[in-house]
């Protein structure tokens, strides 16, 4: 009897715990208050996934235009560099707004932002102290291509440097000098540029000549080596000009040679007046030996 009895309680306990489960659960799916909390950060949530999407696309949309038109710019060389650089921008701009979403969604399942937000701080102190000096590279690296300040290709100096920029990294320059010698510059330690290849280039000689020499006999030698430099050479933009005594002395004077030409040959064309003027004075010494030989001979 007692077995039946005990037997019975325990068969009433399960049905009255199913009963209340049961009660519960409907409880639950007729919770019309629940439910209308549960549909709307349903759509909140959709709302902040969909405006994420447009944004991250909208600012992907401004990157590829800004620097297709940085591309269209002075100089079209290694367009390679615009699009790592915007793949780098995309990238920081996807990671950003995705970062923004899960925390706006996290906010509308209850999560406590809070924490959250202090130790991603702290984290972020601690990187940035760590790795100032890379983050400052980076960021003059950026600046560099997106400003076109100078190009690979360019002939360029960087503080004592100067040589021809072989390859811009986002975080080192790397220059050839006309030696041979490779430098690499940590961009953020890039303060003052010079950039020998924007714009013309102004090639300037200096030729000294003994003072018993006639002034108006070498300006007219030098006027004629010039024209003949410009009709058989290319690397003077119009005929170099004779610019006259640069600087006198007891024994010599100095003429001034000076041509426009374009960025980056400058130096073969300070070689070619040079060359082209000791040739027209061996020419003129050559008659004058000439003509001194016919004179004794008659």
């Amino acid at each position: 009897m007692r077995l039946a009895n005990w037997r019975f309680q325990q068969s009433t306990g399960v049905i009255d715990e199913a009963m209340s489960f049961k009660n519960k659960v409907w409880d639950w799916l007729t919770n019309t208050g629940m439910w209308e909390t549960v549909l709307f950060s349903a759509l909140r949530i959709l709302l902040i996934l969909i405006l994420t999407r447009f944004a991250i696309k909208l600012l992907f949309s401004v990157i590829d235009r800004s620097l297709e038109r940085q591309e269209k710019g002075r100089m079209q060389v290694n367009p390679r560099r615009f699009i790592t650089v915007g793949e780098l921008l995309k990238n920081v701009v996807s990671f950003a707004g995705n970062f923004v979403m899960v925390m706006l969604i996290l906010g509308e399942l209850g999560v406590q932002l809070a924490p959250l937000i202090a130790g991603a701080g702290v984290l972020g102190l601690a990187i940035g102290f760590g790795a100032q000096n890379l983050v400052k590279d980076v960021i003059t690296g950026f600046f560099i291509i997106l400003e076109d300040q100078f190009a690979v290709g360019d002939v360029v100096q960087i503080g004592t440097l100067k040589g021809t920029v072989e390859m811009i990294g986002l975080r080192s320059t790397r220059l050839v000098s006309w030696t041979g010698e490779v430098h690499i510059v940590p961009n953020g330690s890039i303060t003052n540029v010079t950039n020998y290849s924007i714009g013309t280039a102004l090639a300037v000689v200096d030729l000294p000549f003994s003072n018993s020499r006639k002034l108006e006999d070498t300006i007219e030698l030098l006027k004629k080596a010039m024209l003949e430099l410009k009709d058989s050479s290319s690397l003077a933009n119009r005929v170099p000009t004779v610019l006259g005594v640069q600087s006198l002395t007891a024994s010599e004077y100095v003429i001034r040679i000076a041509a426009d030409c374009p960025p980056g040959v400058r130096a073969d064309l300070e070689r070619e007046i040079q060359m082209y003027a000791k040739e027209a004075l061996e020419e003129e010494e050559a008659l004058r030996l000439t003509a001194e030989a016919e004179k004794t001979a008659e």
